[in-house]
Parts: structure tokens; sequence; C-alpha cells
């Protein structure tokens, strides 16, 4: 159903983007030399944990609210690390946030949780989320 649902409308919103970019929070996790990623449902590879923000929510607040439905850690602190553009899939303000979170790992509908080495998935995320990637996810 997820692969369905994600895949038609990112279809229609690259095509008919009626409400204009959209605002999408991201969490950076990090446990040493490991990012937590979602194996995507949908096929398209990996991506931050994260989603879009709505009309009545601060970034933060989604940001946190996507981290437990995608992964069931509830967030301990977060910072704002980088604001971008994108329009490599749909029109979309990214807001990206390093995360601390703690809890008892899970997946969701929306796909499988993953501890990645930046080589298991630099080729792999999302093209909206490379910039993440080439920014934030370089050797410490």
């Amino acid at each position: 159903m997820f692969w369905i649902l994600s895949r038609t409308a990112l279809a229609v919103y690259s095509r008919l983007p009626i409400f204009g970019p959209l605002s999408a929070a991201v969490g950076v996790i990090r446990n040493g030399d490991d990012f937590l990623l979602i194996e995507r449902n949908d096929g398209r590879g990996v991506s931050f944990p994260g989603g879009l923000v709505h009309p009545w929510e601060s970034a933060e607040t989604a940001v946190s609210r996507e981290i437990l439905e995608e992964t069931g850690l509830r967030v301990t602190k977060s910072l704002l690390k980088l604001r971008y553009y994108s329009c490599e899939e749909i029109p979309v303000n990214l807001i990206v946030f390093e995360v601390k979170a703690d809890g008892q790992l899970r997946g969701s509908w929306e796909g499988t949780p993953r501890w990645l080495c930046l080589t298991e998935f630099s080729q792999r995320v999302v093209p909206s989320q490379k910039r993440i990637v080439e920014t934030l996810c370089q050797p410490r």
C-alpha cells in the first residue's frame, strides 16, 4: 500500500505542485560511524527519518513525530543543522536536525530502520536528501 501511495503522490505532485514547495523535517541520527536510515518500502532506496511538516506544527515537532512514527524512537535532543530547497523530485523546503533519540527500534509501514555506514547508503539515498549526505555525513 505504501508503495502505491508514495509513488502516486510523487508522480502527481512533481507534475502539479498545487500547494507550492512543501516543508519537510528530517533527522540525522548518528551512532559512531553509522547513521539511522529508513529502507523504504516504496523501492526508492533509503532516506533519513522524517516527513512533511503539518501547517499547524513546528519543524522540530514534526521531526520528533516522524521519527517516533518511523522508528519507534523518542527524540531527546534536536539541533537545527541545515535548511535548503530541493526540486529533485518535488519542490520541498527541507529542515534538517541533528538528533539524539532513545527507545526500542522498530519499523513502520513506510519502511525498516537500519544502521548504515556512509559507504552503504551514500549512493542509495533519495535524491532530495543527497545534500544532507554531502554536508553532514562526512567522517568526523
